[in-house]
């Protein structure tokens, strides 16, 4: 915690008032142009990944990106998109996924889950991906991982398009979905096939 501490005390001192008229704006208006969906890896960052600053995206974190289809009742990740896009009015949904996905590398190389039953759960929301990537010319080791996530990226784009906000904004015209696989050796951002999310 003495890292936090310190990290506040930065902040506080040496960024905040370089950005003060920002914060001051900002702690009345909340107008964010993009929802990123992205995983919750330490690694990635969306404000670092993209320079943004506060106030920019309207971010969203899961293990391995995932985005549950739309179901009834009550879903925090539903909420957040439901916001960012029918009360916000996102106009960007980017959803990234990236190189070395602890979820992914779990899927494809067939990890034992079964002490962890609420990742294993949580991990069939990829279930498309993997019969995707399973259907494909075989692979193994860091290539078989890369397809999945790739892959993966493809099916929650799907999965978004589930939610009645997004899919009433994308029959308006007035949203667009991107998908977006982050390599982290090399900090390049790869765009997943927009043909591929249709698929």
């Amino acid at each position: 915690m003495q890292d936090f501490t310190d990290g506040l005390a930065r902040f506080h001192r040496d960024v905040f008032p370089a950005k003060a008229g920002l914060f001051a704006r900002l702690a009345t208006t909340h107008r964010p142009k993009t929802l990123f969906i992205g995983c919750s890896d330490a690694r990635v960052v969306p404000e670092l990944i993209t320079q943004s600053d506060p106030g920019e995206l309207f971010v969203i974190r899961t293990a391995g990106n995932l985005v549950p289809a739309h179901a009834s009742g009550p879903d925090g990740i539903a909420a957040s998109i439901e916001y960012a896009v029918a009360v916000l009015h996102v106009t960007d949904i980017v959803i990234c996924g990236h190189s070395a996905c602890g979820a992914m590398t779990a899927l494809a190389e067939e990890h034992d889950l079964s002490g962890a039953p609420v990742i294993a759960g949580w991990l069939r929301h990829a279930d498309a991906a993997r019969a995707r990537t399973a259907a494909a010319p075989a692979t193994t080791g860091p290539a078989k991982v890369a397809a999945l996530v790739r892959a993966n990226v493809a099916a929650q784009l799907r999965n978004l398009t589930t939610h009645p906000s997004v899919a009433r904004a994308l029959a308006e015209r007035t949203l667009t979905l991107h998908g977006w696989v982050f390599d982290i050796a090399t900090g390049t951002v790869e765009p997943v096939d927009a043909a591929l999310a249709a698929a």
